[in-house]
């Protein structure tokens, strides 16, 4: 911010010097004129924005979740409403900053209804030396160089690949970030780390309770390489090692990928006779990627998510075949207990998003194509590898009206039987969104 205020007042300096030579000084003195105080950092600041959006979903009847779902009361179809606020600001007080994101929403469908208000972020700032950061609050970290997925975000809560640039809840913490930089090949070297408590009400959804955990990352930005090593450690999760990279090989395309190791990763699988086994075993998780940007303003994003924590095709199988034997017991005899059991074992993983193994993400977005002004259409899709299912999502963003954003978004959702896709709640789904910034 200091070398901003710099550059900007260096620039307003030769403006009006420049101007000086070829008009007289009272000239100047009606014509231009500038405050530093336009150009240093508000001490309160905010914003944010509301939305409505509308999705209506056919629902696919015969796949798992969409027996799971509505056993008892089949539907072919479900509309959905929601109303979202989201408020950001900041504060600043000398060497300290406050910092928040919150967010209100309502939900309503013709099955059910929700409403709810999350603190996402709400932490204080404190820099006592131009090297030094102190923090303290809920903070959402973001670590890791993935667009869709981050397997070295030990402490931040899992993306949705539909929807990666949302703004993600945190956890609370303390921390210290110590940063150097240096004239040589090695440019910047930065320390951060945090302590993360887990206790009643205070990252209750974190791991087990009553523990205090430790996540450190070490920053270096070596021959314009942006390189992070991640540890975490404790008891209420297991520990884990992780390192990211991203590097530009060009201004136009730039190359990234993490890798992520736990040694002791507990994981539930449904055995052969239909019980939840608890397994413990060693996982590798690892993503690379890419972003290239075209002349005429074509943006690819392709990356490819390995994560040996995810359910193998037979594993998956397990599941879908008890549902399958659920409905059918349900069908013929009335008797819902056989589903009760299966929608509780979904909820110990064969519920979670990208439950398999290996993942190809690709989105294609195009600015303004053919000088459609405002207009930025494009395509996303995840294919799961190991079985062949996908979801592919065309849409369409428009931006013509000052602070306001519209999009408009069909996705379908396909694969063969006992797939991941294949067995998802929904066959399509198509979305409206209107937000406004302000």
């Amino acid at each position: 911010m200091f070398l901003l205020r710099k550059i900007i007042t260096l620039t307003c300096l030769c403006t009006l010097w420049g101007a000086g030579l070829s008009v007289p000084s009272t000239s100047l003195a009606e014509d231009y004129s500038f405050s530093l105080d336009e150009f240093e950092k508000k001490s309160f600041s905010w914003g944010g924005y509301a939305e409505l959006k509308w999705d209506h979903n056919w629902i696919n009847q015969a796949g798992t979740f969409g027996l799971l779902g509505f056993y008892d009361n089949p539907r072919s179809d479900l509309d959905r409403l929601t109303s979202t606020v989201q408020l950001d600001g900041n504060y600043n007080k000398g060497i300290v900053d406050f910092n928040w994101l919150l967010q209100a929403f309502a939900q309503k469908s013709q099955v059910d209804a929700e409403q709810n208000l999350d603190i996402f972020s709400a932490y204080a700032s404190i820099k006592p030396a131009p090297s030094v950061t102190f923090e303290l609050g809920k903070k959402t970290f973001k670590w890791g160089k993935g667009y869709a997925w981050n397997p070295v975000g030990f402490i931040d809560r899992p993306k949705d690949p539909n929807n990666p640039e949302d703004a993600l809840e945190g956890y609370i913490g303390a921390g210290v970030d110590l940063i150097k930089s240096f004239p040589g090949t090695l440019q910047t070297l930065a320390l951060t780390g945090m302590i993360l408590p887990v206790w009643e009400d205070v990252n209750e959804d974190f791991g087990e309770q009553n523990h205090i955990n430790f996540a450190a990352k070490l920053y270096l930005l070596y021959r314009d390489t942006d390189i992070d090593f991640v540890l975490f450690t404790g008891d209420s999760r297991s520990t884990r090692y992780g390192i990211d990279f991203s590097k530009n090989l060009a201004t136009n395309f730039e190359i990234h990928g993490e890798i992520a190791y736990i040694p002791e990763q507990k994981i539930k699988i449904l055995n052969s006779s239909g019980l939840l086994e608890s397994h413990e075993r060693a996982v590798t998780s690892y993503l690379l990627g890419l972003r290239y940007l075209t002349e005429n303003d074509i943006t690819t994003i392709l990356e490819f998510y390995h994560n040996d924590a995810g359910y193998s095709e037979t594993e998956m199988d397990r599941f879908y075949q008890l549902v399958s034997d659920a409905n059918l017991q349900y069908i013929n005899s009335g008797d819902d207990s056989l589903l009760s059991q299966a929608a509780t074992i979904s909820k110990s993983g064969y519920a979670r998003p990208q439950i398999g193994r290996s993942y190809l993400y690709a989105k294609i977005t195009q600015k303004e194509p053919f000088d459609l002004l405002y207009l930025t259409p494009g395509v996303a899709a995840i294919l799961n590898l190991d079985d062949e299912s996908y979801s592919l999502s065309p849409e369409v963003v428009y931006t013509g009206f000052t602070n306001w954003e519209l999009r408009l978004r069909y996705s379908r959702i396909d694969g063969g039987r006992f797939t991941e896709h294949g067995e998802k709640l929904n066959e399509s789904k198509l979305e409206l969104r209107v937000r406004y910034y302000f």
